[in-house]
């Protein structure tokens, strides 16, 4: 007999997982995913599926689609419940003190896989030590023993003389703690902010300074290194002397291994009693490749050559002046062999030529990183930054508006409202008058859910008639408590004029303002000033030129306003510069590019009418799905072509820098070269920081492209650019055997060949799809179109092109010869006992999920950004695929290294990735072979199994709970074993997990799947 309250779960977590509901046909499979099997009604004693889900009124709610399907939904749970409690208290200026629907049927925005795993923010907090004997939840002792805490302690660091060996043997090597980072990116770092703060700073600012300098987090092994960097700094404990005028000098030298935020951090004030002496290399604690010796022997190299003309000397300061200028515009870093070709550009004049070979010569503008250990010259660039420490409080200061001078008069208590750290947190769109300036609130813990508790607070609070204390005298500025107009909450707000019996309030939770009786303001008590203002702006990406246009404003309103969206946040600044999506529907909306589109004169758009004929057609790209672009002569393309001219006459005659995109993101327009020539595209997608695939948007070519190859639209152009319509035609071929998606590739290959030289195109329109911008057309390489006989339809439909390759058997051959080595993928036994930083890309049960090593994620990012632009650029040849065979497939939008595990008869191919640890599906075709180029990164997916647990068959339940502590997060894994294997991918790790998330707590999970089995064990 099937447990009920476990299909419940099962049905719950199934629902759960799909905001937008699952349709009742659909459910049966989506559990099967799940579980294994299908929902067992019939064994629950229910004549059908749906007699069963009606029994479970508290699990899920049926509905009926907008075509008349059933949907089944998850009950309303605490978190919908919010949302809906959200909605009934939202208000705006235009329906005042009333409950407004919003859109709450929201999905998340899974971010990109190579988003995700860019590189990484930090090291992760280690956990405490604790013994192997017994399953025990508390917290041992530290890895060694605490300093005395017998009086306030300040840590010293002293800046070291300049004129120190950087390559000086280090005394005491240590091992690595954790997983690896770039000590030598760290350090120069380091030298830039000692100099900057000849005065001192506490160590708890240290973290935050650096990444407000450097966009990233300082890593936690960092600090545990300040001692052994005597070539960086002096790191020293002693009891400071406040009264004395003269520097004190370090008298005992400690490792840091106190907590460092309890310490102080002082740079030295006098490098010059430092010896040298006492210099030396910091420990290495990556032993891969990363740290290679071909940088080093430039180094060297450079400096015996120093009276040759290519001497670092020479670098003329004009010259530095101007790589400096690109890398600020490149703050996520810039590939080294783009320097050339992006400084011709820009500036027209060639970049010295010993530069790649001396990139030493830049080391006082940017610092070096070498994630490709074989190839020096795939450095990566990153600009330094050197601000002046309270440039960005005068600015700040300096921008302040008239209404926030006011509102500091009474909220001087009141915190500031801190972003979200999420990717894509949820917001609530309030309104707009301007794109530079939406009024937004976020939603979720801390904001939304404090401020519903808050105005229960305050109801609860000024509903006793003695906490009533009427402001009877408002002021301009002032913060007070307001009785909203019809309704019984009590809200926050701040007094914007004051008139003779009203006045006029701004609600600083709700973003909106309008004239109320004074007779509703009441003092608001100290203990409401300590939640931030909730109401708070945003600035939309792309949008700034165009930020007052009324068809601007009016689309955004009818897509944004009063709905729950997705916000990806670009810039974290006062007013961050943000993208929104709606993730409602089955297809994300980008809010941004839409709002542009409304600019569009729809005079220039492409005829579209039904039984026309044009001829001149220029057919610009044929799609691998048999779907085909064209330029038909009209206005709009006229117009195109005037505009494109001037443009490319203004790049060409500019010297600056200012027209590079920094800043890239989906949906922006900007430009880039097709043929020789600069022409319109749009980002659809972002591969890390520096690739990004675009669409030639008047020719419908995809590429894709390093982002130092875009440039931003100039302003002469700017309007005119934006304002006309896309040029090219999408279409299809009409009345064929079969439909778009369905194309061998000898069709596509015969009308690529056959159509894309023509230079006399004609074609007639026959359907159009509206919605979607889709033509249907008869194609013809003549003017003949009366004659459908003629066409490339008919003669594609009479022809043999439409019978699919003959199938591919198995293979019991190894490993393709291309690949010469395989890079190894698993920790080495040395490292058996240490912690490392790890990533879980796969989990299925405790028994087995997938490992990535979260410090070399960047590399990772670096390498298939690197497979995109070649395998993207390469022809189309499919690759004679054979089992066990390691070669790179495409999936969806990215290139993965991939082992071939079986050839099906049907042309698809069962294939591992060897990086990411899943199992797919992929066509033939979109396999090629995996240069020996790609092979020097390690296969980065680890198969794991979690230590501290006794082998045993898992239940679905208990897989769920498992996979939800581990999947898609970062934690440190203790290495227990490795078994060992032939090939790398069929290694295994066992390894503890532990969750060091939350600051003073670790969450071991062989504890927490241990009380699980034992709960359910008991429960049975």
């Amino acid at each position: 007999m099937a447990d009920e309250e476990l299909v419940k779960k099962m049905v719950r977590a199934v629902l759960q997982s799909s905001k937008s509901g699952v349709s009742l046909s659909h459910l049966q499979v989506e559990y099967k995913d799940l579980t294994g099997e299908l929902i067992p009604y019939k064994q629950l004693g229910y004549a059908t599926l749906d007699a069963l889900l009606h029994s479970m009124p508290s699990v899920v709610k049926l509905d009926k689609g907008q075509s008349g399907e059933v949907v089944c939904h998850a009950t309303t749970g605490n978190e919908m419940t919010h949302i809906t409690k959200l909605a009934a208290r939202q208000r705006t200026a235009k329906r005042t003190g009333r409950p407004q629907v919003v859109n709450c049927q929201m999905r998340v925005k899974p971010a990109a896989p190579l988003a995700l795993n860019a590189r990484p923010r930090t090291s992760l907090r280690q956990p405490d030590h604790r013994g192997r004997l017994g399953r025990g939840g508390g917290r041992g002792g530290g890895y060694g023993d605490p300093l005395p805490r017998t009086g306030t302690f300040m840590l010293l660091i002293f800046l070291a003389p300049s004129i120190l060996n950087e390559n000086t043997t280090p005394s005491k090597p240590r091992l690595p703690h954790s997983a690896p980072y770039s000590p030598k990116l760290v350090q120069s770092r380091l030298k830039e902010v000692l100099n900057k703060h000849s005065n001192g700073l506490w160590v708890s600012k240290l973290p935050q300074l650096y990444r407000d300098l450097y966009k990233q987090d300082l890593p936690s092994e960092a600090l545990k290194d300040l001692e052994h960097w005597t070539h960086i700094c002096t790191v020293s404990l002693k009891m400071p002397d406040y009264h004395s005028a003269t520097r004190w000098q370090p008298e005992v030298e400690k490792p840091c291994s106190t907590k460092p935020q309890e310490l102080l951090l002082y740079p030295a004030k006098e490098t010059s009693q430092i010896t040298p002496h006492s210099a030396a290399t910091p420990p290495t604690h990556d032993k891969s490749p990363f740290h290679h010796k071909k940088p080093q022997t430039q180094r060297s190299s450079a400096t015996s050559k120093s009276s040759t003309p290519a001497s670092p000397r020479d670098l003329p300061p004009e010259v530095k002046q101007k790589l400096g200028e690109l890398l600020l515009k490149y703050s996520s870093g810039l590939w080294a062999h783009a320097l050339p070709k992006l400084y011709q550009d820009t500036y027209k004049c060639k970049l010295p030529e010993f530069v790649l070979d001396h990139l030493n010569l830049l080391s006082d503008i940017c610092t070096i990183d070498y994630p490709m250990p074989d190839n020096p010259k795939r450095a990566i660039l990153y600009a330094k930054v050197l601000e002046d420490e309270n440039r960005n409080q005068s600015g700040l200061a300096g921008s302040e508006t008239k209404e926030a001078v006011e509102r500091s008069l009474s909220s001087q208590t009141v915190p500031p409202l801190l972003i979200p750290r999420e990717e894509y947190p949820s917001v609530l769109v309030v309104e707009a008058g301007d794109t530079n300036s939406v009024i937004l609130r976020y939603i979720g813990d801390g904001y939304s859910k404090a401020q519903e508790k808050l105005e229960d607070e305050m109801r609860e609070f000024y509903g006793q008639d003695s906490n009533k204390v009427a402001l009877t005298s408002p002021l301009t500025g002032q913060l007070t408590a307001v009785c909203a107009e019809e309704e019984e909450e009590i809200l926050r707000a701040q007094v914007c004029e004051v008139m003779a019996d009203k006045v006029k309030v701004h609600y600083v939770d709700h973003g909106f303002s309008e004239v109320i009786s004074k007779s509703k303001l009441f003092e608001l008590h100290e203990k409401f000033y300590r939640l931030p203002f909730q109401a708070t702006k945003c600035k939309l990406a792309g949008l700034e030129s165009f930020s007052q246009e009324q068809a601007v404003l009016k689309r955004f309103e009818s897509m944004a306003t009063g709905k729950i969206l997705l916000a990806e946040i670009l810039v974290r600044q006062e007013v961050p510069l943000v993208v929104l999506y709606d993730t409602s529907q089955d297809d994300d909306i980008n809010i941004n590019a839409a709002c542009m589109k409304a600019l569009h004169d729809k005079s220039l758009e492409s005829p579209l009418k039904v039984n026309s004929a044009y001829m001149n057609v220029n057919v610009t790209s044929v799609c691998s799905d048999g779907t085909i672009y064209c330029q038909v002569p009209s206005r709009g393309l006229t117009k195109l072509n005037e505009i494109l001219e001037k443009t490319e006459n203004y790049l060409h005659s500019q010297v600056t820098s200012e027209l590079l995109v920094s800043r890239p993101f989906c949906g922006k327009i900007c430009l880039a070269q097709y043929k020789g020539k600069w022409s319109r595209v749009e980002i659809t997608n972002l591969h890390g920081s520096r690739v990004v695939d675009i669409m030639f948007v008047d020719v419908g070519v995809q590429a894709s492209v390093e982002v130092t190859e875009l440039r931003e639209i100039p302003p002469p152009t700017l309007r005119d650019l934006i304002s006309t319509p896309a040029q090219a035609l999408k279409c299809c071929l009409a009345d064929l055997p079969v439909s778009v998606g369905s194309w061998t590739p000898d069709a596509v290959q015969w009308l690529r060949d056959t159509a894309l030289h023509c230079s006399d195109c004609s074609l007639k329109i026959a359907k159009v799809d509206e919605p979607k911008r889709l033509a249907h057309v008869y194609l013809f390489t003549s003017k003949n179109f009366h004659d459908k006989s003629c066409s490339l339809n008919q003669q594609l439909a009479d022809s043999n092109l439409w019978s699919h390759q003959k199938d591919v058997f198995l293979s019991s051959r190894g490993p393709s010869k291309s690949l010469n080595s395989a890079p190894p993928g698993s920790p080495p036994e040395q490292l058996i006992g240490q912690n490392l930083d790890v990533f879980v890309s796969v989990a299925c049960h405790p028994g087995h999920f997938v490992l990535q090593p979260w410090h070399d994620m960047y590399k990772l990012v670096d390498l298939m950004g690197e497979m995109i632009l070649h395998y993207n650029k390469m022809e189309e040849k499919p690759l004679k695929v054979e089992k066990s065979q390691v070669c790179a497939a495409k999936l969806e939008n990215n290139w993965y290294r991939v082992l071939v595990k079986g050839v099906l008869t049907n042309g698809l191919v069962s294939v591992f990735q060897l990086d990411y640890g899943k199992h797919e599906l992929v066509s033939c075709t979109q396999l090629r072979p995996l240069t020996q180029e790609f092979c020097q990164l390690p296969f980065q997916a680890i198969t794991a199994q979690l230590a501290g647990l006794k082998p045993r068959q898992w239940s679905e339940e208990a897989s769920i709970v498992f996979r939800n502590h581990v999947e898609k997060k970062p934690l440190v894994g203790q290495l227990e074993s490795v078994q060992e294997a032939s090939q790398p991918w069929d290694r295994k790790v066992v390894i503890y997990l532990v969750d060091t998330s939350q600051e003073e707590r670790d969450i071991w999970l062989h504890d927490i799947m241990a009380e699980f089995t034992d709960e359910m064990s008991n429960a049975a």
